[in-house]
């Protein structure tokens, strides 16, 4: 066929099936389960095993064999048709079949698969498309490749058939490629294979190693979803072959840890199918045709993928004993009702979220606040009796002790007085944190350019009673970047008590306050090392947290797999009179025109 009119076979077919009515999650073949989704597990001759594992009420075996087909049904199986070779009906992507025969190939393949099946509407599933992720313009032989593969299964569907066309690679789905994809996906379900390296998923762990195989199957049905082929139409097939290179089990031993893989992928590709309403769910690779395939470890690994999806159908613990797991909740979603996400035995609930969210006016900002809340809380212990001591001492130092001028503040900045006191207990937490950090060496060259930035800052040579973070000498120059501001309107020589969060402390000034760059080298040096090493310290606690966090993915299950973003997040700096850092604190007052 000339490719000017391969294309416009292609648009005409195009037109026509994008009109179809959707067939909606109606049953998929005689005798099949109705509730989606339908699990649809692979044999052939060569698997020793599927009689005792696949032959039994509750499962739906996938063949290609009459006899074998017939069998299963007798006891209890439902049965549909498996087509191994579909290069053998539309050939390949660079050597097309001839189009005049595709009508004549489906029509023997249908009535085939309706003596295996016994089934006058089956379902057939096509053993697989060529080239899926290839991306356009395609050459002129793979374009008519891809008009076969569309006639081909049109012509099931108008003998009554519904055909499974499984797709081997990410499908290319951009631009004129979605088109074609729609096309099919009117007339055709789409499986998409998509087989995991055991090793990886292992190394990984329950909790990760489910994640990343639910966003890994997530992923991959959102291309053909963002074309508009709808969940009903989609199937997910899930690899347990033994060859190196294919994905499955790739050599994973002992073989108790494959049995661990097997369990978390059935859990994690039935969870991704009840979300997205798909139409089913395949296993492949039961075949034992060879050396490289003959594992005799698949007819457990088959029960352990039977018994994760239905308890029923195999008895999966009792077979293998301590070779396996039988915890089903590990690293899986199903959480308790209104948490958001779970931190180990931590439940981070969607409730208390939207409620730090009223402050950060951002629900992913406050998410990862109470992660990383979680996460310190291992590392630095604050008791509600310190945080509400540091309270007292916030009203008492900002707000001249009266508790109805801070409740007006704490409801201005969005937040209830308990997530005042959690935002203390944060400031707490985090300053014990940042005291153990080792600040990175300072520089006589850091000294003068901070000396040269912050020039014009307030300085002033003080005696301080008892010793405050901000001067842990006791005495010598504060710098108004981290000291209160009382201290630099004090008169000279004068002694007075101040308030601050931090405590009531006596200052005793000496001097008058003057701009840091006023004064000699000499004395200003320890004050801005000592500025300095804070900011070290900072750094090196962002680095910190930021670390922390992604150790803690590994801990963390969170609702469809939504984790937090990475970031450093100071609640304080959204409802700054609850900061320990006065500078910080003294902002916020001037900027509210001091009240």
């Amino acid at each position: 066929m000339p490719v000017s009119r391969a294309f416009l076979v292609l648009g005409t077919l195009v037109a026509a099936l994008l009109a179809w009515p959707a067939t909606g999650s109606a049953a998929l073949s005689c005798g099949l389960p109705e509730a989606q989704p339908t699990w649809i597990d692979f044999a052939d001759g060569s698997v020793s095993f599927w009689r005792e594992r696949f032959a039994r009420p509750g499962v739906v075996v996938a063949t290609g064999g009459t006899q074998l087909a017939a069998e299963a049904r007798t006891a209890g199986a439902g049965t549909v048709h498996w087509d191994m070779y579909l290069r053998k009906r539309v050939g390949t992507p660079s050597e097309p079949a001839d189009p005049a025969l595709m009508e004549k190939r489906a029509d023997a393949l249908f009535d085939y698969a309706v003596s295996v099946s016994g089934c006058q509407t089956p379902l057939i599933a096509l053993n697989e498309m060529w080239g899926a992720s290839l991306p356009t313009p395609l050459t002129p032989t793979a374009e008519r490749y891809r008009a076969n593969v569309l006639r081909f299964v049109t012509r099931l569907k108008e003998r009554g058939g519904r055909p499974a066309l499984l797709i081997s690679s990410e499908p290319f789905t951009a631009g004129d490629a979605a088109a074609w994809w729609r096309a099919v996906g009117a007339v055709s379900d789409l499986v998409l294979e998509n087989y995991a390296n055991a090793n990886l998923i292992w190394r990984d762990g329950a909790i990760d190693g489910s994640r990343r195989l639910r966003v890994r199957h997530r992923q991959s049905v959102a291309k053909l979803f963002a074309v508009g082929i709808p969940p009903s139409r989609i199937g997910i097939m899930v690899g347990f072959q033994t060859g190196a290179g294919a994905g499955g089990r790739e050599g994973l031993r002992p073989r108790s840890r494959w049995f661990s893989v097997a369990k978390w992928h059935t859990l994690a590709v039935k969870q991704v199918a009840k979300e997205l309403d798909l139409a089913h769910v395949w296993s492949w690779g039961w075949a034992q045709r060879n050396e490289r395939s003959n594992d005799p470890d698949k007819t457990y690994a088959a029960c352990v993928w039977l018994w994760a999806r239905d308890a029923s159908l195999c008895d999966a613990p009792a077979m293998l004993g301590e070779e396996l797991d039988a915890n089903l909740k590990t690293g899986q979603l199903g959480l308790p009702a209104g948490v958001r996400c779970l931190y180990g035995a931590t439940a981070l609930t969607a409730s208390g979220v939207a409620a730090l969210a009223r402050v950060t006016r951002d629900r992913e900002l406050a998410l990862t606040a109470l992660v990383t809340r979680a996460v310190e809380r291992e590392r630095a212990r604050v008791s509600p009796f310190e945080a509400l001591a540091l309270e007292q001492r916030v009203v008492a130092a900002r707000f001249r002790g009266s508790s109805v001028a801070y409740r007006a503040a704490v409801t201005e900045a969005g937040a209830s007085l308990a997530v005042a006191r959690g935002i203390l207990g944060d400031e707490l937490r985090s300053a014990e944190i940042v005291d153990r950090l080792s600040p990175a060496r300072i520089s006589s060259g850091d000294v003068a350019r901070f000396r040269a930035t912050f020039a014009p800052v307030l300085a002033r040579e003080v005696t301080v009673s008892p010793v405050p973070s901000w001067l842990p000498d006791g005495q010598g120059v504060a710098l108004a970047t981290s000291a209160p501001a009382a201290i630099f309107a004090i008169r000279g020589g004068r002694r007075i008590t101040i308030r601050t969060a931090e405590g009531a402390f006596v200052v005793e000034a000496h001097g008058e306050a003057t701009a840091l760059g006023a004064l000699p080298a000499d004395l200003a040096r320890a004050a801005v090392t000592r500025e300095l090493r804070a900011e070290r310290r900072a750094e090196a606690y962002a680095a910190w947290t930021i670390r922390m966090q992604k150790a803690a993915a590994s801990k963390l299950v969170c609702e469809r797999d939504r984790l937090p973003e990475l970031g450093v997040v100071s609640l304080s700096a959204f409802a700054p009179f609850l900061s320990l850092h006065e500078a910080e604190a003294a902002r916020w007052f001037t900027a509210r025109g001091g009240s």
